[in-house]
């Protein structure tokens, strides 16, 4: 494996590791204000905020590893995305700074104020789908290029099928996601109330989150023949996330071993998603950014690759101690903590 599909494939990684960890988060805070409009906070709010408490500082290291990555690995993403993505990447800012200020206010302020509710609910829903905005305009066809002048053609974004379908796609798989690992949270802490409403918001979510996987994947067919073409030669890694989906489906219906239906999860979003951008090499953005022509230097992709390896080793053990410690520890789990 040469060095650009090493440093591309650690790169995928660290983003797939900020969909999990980041689409909990997200969906939390929307299951945080959905249940306090609803009359259900007593019974939900408890479990989403001992999970949140010790974990929202590390959720966007992920993400910070892989912008850094990608323009330290591929340059000339810097010059075509960052003209781009000025706009929905200072959104995607301006919203995680809001988030970021309503942990600290729940934590060292106010914690039921109606307004901060809303701001870290809504920003749950916003931050993905600004966000995926990098996907959609990875398929091509949404930026020009004139001279020195690179344009994001706003008007072609925002009426595009396949944008949109993006957009939905990010939005149920997040609520999806988050509500499939919190059901089995609820669940290892005893909390049976909790766990029966976040189950409910887990199957509520499942079929809307296939069948934006499917519309996604037909827009792809319209919009960009090629990768359309090249997802087919590996629809086998599709068929069996489908079927992930299917036994994470039955066991959260049934409430039979939930961990187990949270790791089918993860495995079912892994296969997509590393089904979804092997399919799309060697382009970063179609049909400007290939890995082959944008790649660093030798020596510069080496020394990324192992400082990027290092900190993935670094971080892994980290988020165990984390989980070991606060998350999964059975005293903290139960609410039980500085009793």
């Amino acid at each position: 494996m040469n060095i650009e599909l090493i440093g591309i494939t650690v790169l995928w990684i660290f983003l797939y590791g900020y969909l999990i960890v980041a689409s909990i988060d997200f969906g939390a805070g929307f299951f945080s204000y959905y249940s306090m409009l609803t009359g259900r906070k007593h019974l939900v709010h408890g479990i989403i905020e001992r999970y949140l408490s010790p974990v929202w500082e590390v959720t966007n290291v992920f993400l910070i590893f892989f912008m850094v990555g990608m323009v330290g690995f591929f340059p000339d993403t810097a010059y075509y995305l960052g003209t781009t993505l000025l706009i929905p990447g200072s959104i995607a800012i301006i919203l995680l700074a809001i988030r970021g200020s309503y942990y600290a206010f729940s934590t060292y302020g106010s914690k039921d104020n109606k307004f901060y509710m809303l701001l870290y609910g809504a920003s749950g829903l916003l931050i993905p789908a600004s966000l995926s905005i990098v996907l959609t305009i990875s398929e091509g066809g949404y930026i020009e290029e004139k001279g020195n002048q690179v344009t994001l053609l706003y008007s072609k974004l925002f009426t595009s099928p396949y944008a949109w379908s993006v957009v939905i796609l990010s939005l149920v798989s997040v609520l999806f996601i988050s509500a499939a690992f919190l059901t089995y949270y609820a669940d290892k802490a005893k909390d049976y109330k909790a766990m029966e409403v976040l189950r409910g918001f887990a199957l509520g979510w499942s079929i809307p989150t296939i069948l934006s996987s499917l519309l996604v994947f037909f827009s792809i067919q319209r919009h960009n023949p090629w990768h359309f073409e090249q997802m087919l030669d590996l629809s086998w890694m599709f068929v069996l996330s489908f079927l992930c989906f299917m036994v994470a489906t039955y066991l959260i219906w049934h409430r039979k071993r939930l961990g187990l239906a949270f790791l089918t999860v993860m495995l079912q979003f892994a296969l997509a998603f590393f089904g979804y951008g092997a399919s799309h090499l060697p382009y970063i953005l179609y049909p400007m950014i290939s890995i082959h022509e944008s790649i660093t230097s030798p020596s510069m992709g080496i020394a990324l690759i192992i400082a990027f390896i290092a900190g993935l080793m670094l971080l892994i053990p980290s988020l165990y101690l984390l989980m070991r410690l606060f998350l999964f520890n059975a005293n903290y789990v139960q609410g039980k903590h500085g009793k």
